[in-house]
């Protein structure tokens, strides 16, 4: 759908065609996931442990349960983190792929930026 100004939306601008709008959904995705100081400490404190369980990361960091549950639930949305069942508990690890994935996508912005 084109704007008022007829411009279209960000991804009907993006250059590259179709393959760069997906490019372009699943970076501002990952970069959401990202874009909150907590998920950023809770994701450098997961990274820290390896894994761990959610009631250990309220016990370390100064944040509230429900606070920490909110954003490990938009962090796993994301794909940045993995959990598992653990009885009655999830135990959260990140996914070193997919943040490596979010820092190729950003890479490649200069570079999709010449293309034109």
């Amino acid at each position: 759908m084109k704007s008022a100004a007829g411009a279209g939306t960000p991804a009907e601008r993006s250059p590259g065609g179709a393959g760069a709008r997906d490019r372009d959904e699943e970076l501002a995705t990952l970069a959401k996931a990202l874009g909150h100081p907590t998920r950023v400490a809770i994701l450098r404190f997961l990274y820290r442990r390896g894994s761990c369980v959610c009631g250990t990361i309220v016990d370390q960091l100064p944040f509230a349960q429900a606070t920490v549950s909110q954003h490990l639930k938009v962090l796993k949305d994301a794909g940045l983190l993995q959990g598992e069942i653990d009885g009655p508990r999830v135990c959260y690890c990140p996914d070193p792929e997919v943040l490596a994935r979010a820092r190729d996508l950003i890479e490649a912005l200069p570079r999709e930026g010449t293309n034109r």
